[in-house]
């Protein structure tokens, strides 16, 4: 099993291991962009549906859920969780792009149930200012997106909380279980 994307076998297509990461990236942009045809959508996601989860490279979201281009919106961060930026983000994906629908998904074995706010204050210590940010680190996952869903479900901004549902992924198995939001 290979952790990165499928490296052609053609020498022609090959994408070069030479240089850094993100030259091989570039590379990889050049071979996509010269097979790509315009799909032909906007970015009205085509089940108005916002997913919001964590950022963690094990989680591919698009083949969990069965989504395709242009189903969904995506929003990823440390833990999947609700943060003012997340609301942002929703927000704009409610007012000026039509979801109705929001699911939150956090997994099991997240690195934020290892860090601790401790986290900031080292980060200050080190570079001399304090992060403005929270860790928003947590020990419970299932109470963790608990608080997401009601941090949704509460905002002013958002038009649309009545279909707020929270999940946790099994890192393991790929299955979902979802968190009753009581």
């Amino acid at each position: 099993m290979t952790t990165s994307a499928s490296v052609p076998t053609e020498p022609e297509d090959a994408i070069s291991t030479d240089g850094t990461v993100t030259d091989r990236l570039i590379d990889a942009n050049q071979q996509y962009a010269a097979a790509f045809s315009d799909p032909g959508m906007d970015a009205r996601p085509v089940l108005h549906v916002a997913v919001v989860a964590c950022m963690d490279a094990r989680l591919d979201l698009h083949a969990a859920l069965g989504l395709e281009l242009g189903d969904c919106h995506t929003i990823r961060n440390a833990g999947g969780v609700v943060t003012d930026d997340v609301i942002r983000s929703l927000t704009i994906s409610q007012r000026a792009l039509g979801t109705r629908s929001v699911v939150l998904i956090h997994h099991t074995g997240c690195g934020l149930e290892s860090l601790t706010e401790d986290f900031r204050h080292e980060l200050e210590m080190e570079v001399g200012q304090r992060p403005a940010w929270a860790v928003e680190a947590f020990r419970d996952v299932e109470q963790d997106v608990r608080q997401s869903m009601q941090r949704v479900r509460t905002s002013p901004f958002l038009l649309h909380t009545d279909d707020v549902r929270g999940f946790v992924f099994d890192v393991k198995t790929g299955r979902l279980r979802e968190i009753d939001p009581a």
